[in-house]
């Protein structure tokens, strides 16, 4: 595939920042080509969107079959159904997207919008099945669903624990969080549930006891099953690959857990390549975030298309 016009935007990922920055251009009517991986998204075992005014319950499958038929009427718009492999500097300016099936599309901004990995821990039994019903990472995503029950969470230090019985009180009366014994501060974080009802507990999960991936008991490395029906549980995260090896090969700036850094506008440390969602924030992840993140891509580009300048 060769290179495409000088104002051409590649837009790699196409969940709600890449879709919202699609629309955004092309309603600018500005070039752009959104690498739309075959794979299934990372979102696709929630049950729906939420806390998104107009979109409150949709399924992520109809999410983005709604986005994709808008964006058909526009011209300007062209839907790849590939993985993209990498993202550097073309050798006339601009960019290069490397994708899966051997093509490369050039252009002279790109936004990579690819969201991240959730690392699911290998070790406990049962994560998987229940991941995205009664296993959660977020309570204002799920929490609603999951009101009245009994909550569980994981946390990995002691003033997150001890502040969980208040922190999920909106949902539930009955909080309790599992803590590493050897935890600094376990006992003040102890002292803090109690006196909000909730408590801490010590211990390693091994097993989630579910059915159909509904949680009814955690299964702890001594045997011990506590008896619960909502787990949150916040995995660690890493980058998509065509991520990782960007930030390598062209040195965008990252923090201390990889997550990719950006200015106001989206703008990455590299004049003309964005990035938007889930890969920019560890603490900010939600499709509203996403989208008004990918709506401030499309003005970016757009003025910097208008000025003949490349934004930074």
């Amino acid at each position: 595939m060769s290179s495409h016009a000088d104002h051409t935007t590649v837009i790699v990922g196409a969940g709600p920042a890449g879709l919202t920055a699609a629309l955004g251009l092309a309603r600018y009517r500005h070039p752009v080509i959104v690498v739309d991986s075959p794979r299934a998204p990372r979102n696709s075992a929630s049950t729906g969107v939420h806390g998104h005014i107009g979109m409150d319950g949709v399924t992520p499958a109809e999410f983005r079959e709604r986005a994709w038929r808008e964006l058909s009427r526009y011209t300007t718009v062209e839907r790849l159904e590939d993985d993209a492999d990498s993202v550097s500097s073309a050798p006339g300016g601009g960019f290069r997207v490397a994708l899966g099936g051997g093509e490369t599309v050039e252009a002279r901004t790109v936004l990579i919008a690819t969201g991240v990995v959730d690392v699911h821990p290998a070790d406990v039994d049962g994560f998987a099945e229940c991941w995205g019903r009664s296993v959660i990472h977020c309570p204002f995503c799920l929490g609603e669903e999951n009101a009245g029950r009994r909550w569980a969470t994981v946390a990995d230090n002691a003033e997150l624990a001890g502040l969980s019985a208040v922190a999920f009180r909106a949902w539930s009366e009955d909080t309790i969080a599992i803590c590493q014994e050897s935890m600094p501060g376990l006992e003040t974080a102890r002292a803090t549930a109690r006196s909000r009802r909730g408590d801490v507990v010590t211990g390693t999960v091994r097993r989630l006891h579910h059915r159909e991936g509904s949680l009814y008991g955690i299964e702890l490395a001594d045997g011990r099953v506590l008896e619960r029906q909502t787990l949150v549980w916040t995995p660690r995260q890493r980058q998509q690959p065509v991520v990782q090896r960007a930030a390598e090969e062209l040195k965008l700036t990252v923090d201390d857990a990889g997550f990719v850094g950006v200015d106001a506008s989206q703008c990455t440390s590299v004049p003309g390549l964005y990035a938007a969602g889930d890969l920019t924030s560890r603490w900010k992840q939600s499709v509203t975030a996403s989208t008004a993140a990918g709506a401030a891509v499309a003005d970016a580009i757009h003025m910097s298309a208008l000025l003949g300048v490349v934004h930074h």
